[in-house]
């Protein structure tokens, strides 16, 4: 039997970011926010999928508190925007993309490439402007309901320099270092982020299941101690809008994905992600004759997709071990 993604009440609602739109670099939705004072150039970016609404409300958010740069530049962006004009809280897994994963054409030879789709023409006019970055992060959310997690990248494409900024930034508990993507390469990844000898530092926070309240305090705070620590922002101004108390955090170092063989894959329990599996060797999944089982004892199953909207050769679920944080 097939265990279907439970229904998620939306309780979320999605900004109109139309005022958003002119923006004062020449590429719609990008804002750049300059203090005059020397500084890093930061940038937080909302909408790489659109029915992640916490980044929209987070820019959204962080607009009308009038934001200010103290040092420095800061840029916000809506990345998917047409995506994010398809939302319908009837059909809220609709509009994750229009045409393809926008998080996975970050690479110059699919950028420079023959391939045209409605991500890839945003991505390429996004790309010189993000690649001006010293730090970026890049606001999700997911699929199911899972505790919040910080996307650190690959450990020797700039992985632990994520897991620094993350450390310092205090939040989420679960900082996660992984193995990329077969089907495309992460803005996260790309360039100076992915280059462990280069400052240039990006992270992506997964902030908890897309439409739960909670996904919204965890975007905002995070966003807030992030410009925080890259020294872009008041401290204390920063600190009088943040109530989260400090957490222990951990890192998940994933070892292996699983890719979807087939449209027949199937769960055969209910999993959120970050549960610990302690046998090797227990199935998890069917996938049109093929049993998924757990790799090794003690295994951290990150990020399993629950989403009915995916494809061959999808990332179904990531594999991990628990490790210190330096």
């Amino acid at each position: 039997m097939t265990l279907s993604p439970p229904s998620l009440k939306v309780e979320l609602t999605a900004p109109d970011i139309s005022a958003y739109r002119q923006s004062n670099v020449g590429i719609d939705y990008v804002t750049r926010l300059d203090s005059g004072k020397p500084g890093p150039h930061v940038i937080v970016q909302a909408l790489t999928h659109g029915n992640e609404l916490s980044g929209a409300i987070t820019l959204d958010y962080l607009f009308k508190q009038k934001f200010q740069p103290t040092s420095g530049v800061v840029s916000f962006i809506f990345a998917n925007v047409a995506a994010y004009a398809m939302w319908d809280p009837q059909n809220p897994d609709g509009n994750r993309y229009v045409e393809e994963d926008f998080n996975r054409v970050w690479s110059d030879e699919v950028l420079n490439g023959p391939r045209d789709s409605v991500e890839l023409r945003r991505a390429r006019e996004l790309v010189a402007y993000i690649d001006t970055a010293d730090y970026l992060l890049d606001l999700h959310s997911m699929s199911a309901p899972s505790a919040p997690l910080m996307v650190c990248g690959v450990r020797p494409q700039g992985g632990q320099k994520s897991v620094n900024l993350s450390a310092k930034i205090g939040l989420p508990e679960w900082l996660m270092m992984d193995t990329g993507h077969a089907n495309g390469l992460r803005m996260i990844e790309r360039a100076a982020f992915g280059d462990p000898h280069k400052h240039n530092t990006a992270i992506l926070l997964e902030a908890g299941q897309h439409w739960e309240k909670a996904c919204e305090q965890i975007a905002r705070e995070t966003t807030l101690k992030f410009l925080k620590v890259t020294g872009v922002a008041d401290a204390q101004w920063v600190d009088a809008r943040c109530s989260l108390p400090p957490v222990e955090q951990k890192v998940v170092q994933v070892t292996e994905g699983y890719a979807a063989k087939s449209l027949d894959f199937e769960w055969l329990d209910v999993y959120n992600g970050l549960e610990v599996i302690e046998q090797a060797g227990k199935a998890l999944a069917e996938d049109a004759g093929h049993t998924l089982r757990t790799p090794y004892d003690n295994a951290v199953l990150v990020m399993p997709t629950r989403s009915k909207r995916f494809a061959v050769g999808n990332t179904m679920v990531r594999f991990g071990r628990i490790e210190s944080l330096t």
